[in-house]
């Protein structure tokens, strides 16, 4: 069942057209990955299916979403730019769940102890802040808030580039588990055949703001 598809997706910045027609269909409970040079159009692409930017023509189709800013999330390639150094981890990732008022306010820490067990943390980091985590930790505190309001739909952002290979390979595994165990559907971007391979069940390449002809 797809759970999102574009039709004739198009984004121009001052006359010059970053997506083409953008055809695509994303399936409930897949993974796919999407490669592309910089400069191609993939995280352009991204922010527009979360409606961060709007699209200059063209439709997005929405199936089983009921909320977006709630249901889609995003995990970001830098994660120390997505938390706010001032703000401890406990209060960052259970931010989404006072926004969306998921949980009453006595039972958020629980819950956050439990999304910082889930990604392999433990309750320790709670009252950490954000400059005294390691690279690797700090994306997996980006994961735990991306999944803190149940989302049916997780954009990964290039979210091991700037990762050693080693924590890669440990943040590729928790994400592939996650999506097992929490039946997500997911959109990995990266420029990376092989992290691409091993999380993906499908792929396709965007190239100059363009998508092969029968991507589907």
């Amino acid at each position: 069942m797809p759970l999102l598809e574009t039709i004739n997706l198009s984004k121009s910045f001052g006359g010059h057209k970053v997506l083409k027609d953008i055809n695509l269909t994303i399936t409930e409970g897949e993974a796919l990955g999407l490669m592309g040079e910089s400069g191609s159009g993939k995280s352009t692409l991204a922010r527009i299916l979360l409606k961060l930017i709007p699209p200059t023509s063209g439709e997005i189709k929405y199936s089983g979403i009921e909320k977006l800013r709630k249901d889609c999330q995003i995990v970001f390639q830098d994660p120390h730019t997505s938390l706010n150094p001032r703000i401890k981890i406990g209060e960052a990732v259970g931010e989404p769940l006072s926004i969306h008022k998921i949980l009453p306010k006595d039972k958020i820490k629980d819950r956050v102890m439990e999304l910082l067990n889930q990604v392999n943390l433990g309750e320790k980091y709670y009252s950490r802040y954000p400059h005294a985590l390691s690279g690797g930790e700090r994306q997996r505190i980006g994961i735990a808030r991306a999944i803190a309001s149940n989302p049916k739909f997780l954009i990964l952002d290039e979210p091991v580039s700037s990762l050693d290979l080693v924590t890669q390979v440990q943040i590729l595994k928790l994400l592939k588990e996650m999506r097992k165990k929490l039946g997500l559907t997911y959109l990995f971007i990266a420029h990376d055949i092989l992290t691409i391979n091993f999380l993906c069940n499908r792929v396709i390449t965007i190239k100059n703001g363009q998508l092969p002809s029968s991507p589907d």
